[in-house]
């Protein structure tokens, strides 16, 4: 996409606002950003459990990536992928490490559930690891709502995963 097509919401987060954009993996730092949470995921999770998608899979039909900028700083990136005309999941959120904490996180999953509810989805998924390291997110997605669920789509239960849900109506 060309930033002619990009969406932007300006976001107030601590004192400084947010920049978030439809993104169109192109930039550098943001391929760098989903190649840090492809090797964490990798390190904290057994490879056949890892579920978050490399920027080719982010790139497909029905995917929607958005990026949290300060200025020219990338604060976040995370996506929305369509499930059926109803549902939605939500993939591949990360914060860069030395940025956590900052807000973006939030302000990007706020922007995805408000896309989500003008989209007319009635419930949005995520899937996360059970490894301690991803309690913070766990923590971040319980204050928005969303609640443990079983397993959703085609994942199944492997004792590594944690499902939640939020309903939307």
């Amino acid at each position: 996409m060309k930033t002619t097509t990009q969406e932007i919401l300006q976001i107030l987060s601590d004192s400084r606002v947010l920049r978030i954009e439809l993104d169109d993996l192109t930039r550098p730092e943001v391929l760098a950003l989903l190649e840090e949470h492809l090797r964490n995921m990798y390190e904290l999770s057994p490879p056949d459990q890892v579920f978050a998608f490399e920027a080719s899979k982010l790139q497909s039909p029905g995917v929607s990536v958005w990026t949290a900028w300060n200025g020219e700083l990338l604060q976040g990136c995370a996506a929305l992928k369509e499930l059926s005309a109803t549902e939605g999941e939500i993939k591949s959120m990360r914060t860069p490490s030395a940025r956590r904490r900052t807000g973006a996180g939030r302000a990007l999953l706020n922007h995805m559930i408000a896309v989500a509810q003008s989209r007319g989805y009635r419930i949005l998924y995520l899937e996360t690891g059970r490894h301690a390291a991803f309690l913070p997110a766990q923590t971040l997605y319980a204050s928005a709502g969303f609640t443990l669920c079983g397993p959703f789509g085609s994942y199944r239960e492997n004792g590594n995963s944690v499902f939640m849900s939020l309903s939307l109506r």
